[in-house]
């Protein structure tokens, strides 16, 4: 089996661009890290670029060229607060996969590990308020402001 010649073409003009957009991909994403680093409504923040010590040494090795659009964030609230949070979203887009141009927003312990029991969703890192985010190649004061307002909500 074969692919078409536009398929071809659609497939090669993305890799010709990848870089640019993972560049944009990584730099997006440290900055929405670091302002969620400081909000009340935020326990914890997980995303490469916030690595400390040890952890710090091995993204400078092998993550030399980004550290990628993921940002894990896990809400105070607990689950209450991580389903408000998702429905206040306006810009990001709920759903399950990852690696999109535009900003995505799963909450797991409700989506895509929900058949998990309390202790397998622990040894996965993954709390009731946990919200892994996408983040995509918006204008990062866009995704700053709609995040701002969706942790109001929760």
């Amino acid at each position: 089996m074969s692919m078409s010649p536009f398929n071809a073409w659609l497939i090669l003009q993305g890799i010709e661009t990848l870089p640019l957009r993972m560049a944009a991909h990584s730099e997006n994403a440290a900055k929405i890290a670091e302002f969620l680093v400081g909000h009340p409504k935020v326990a914890l923040v997980r995303h490469p670029g916030l690595a400390e010590g040890d952890e710090a040494k091995r993204v400078a090795r092998y993550l030399n060229d980004g550290t990628g659009p993921m940002v894990t964030v896990e809400l105070a609230g607990g689950r209450a607060a991580g389903a408000r949070f998702i429905e206040a979203l306006k810009l990001f887009s709920h759903v399950s996969n990852i690696g999109d141009v535009r900003s995505l927003a799963t909450h797991p312990a409700s989506t895509t590990h929900r058949q998990l029991p309390e202790a397998d969703l622990s040894a996965a890192g993954i709390t009731q308020g946990s919200v892994r985010l996408s983040i995509g190649l918006e204008h990062p004061d866009d995704l700053v402001h709609d995040l701002a307002q969706a942790l109001t909500a929760a």
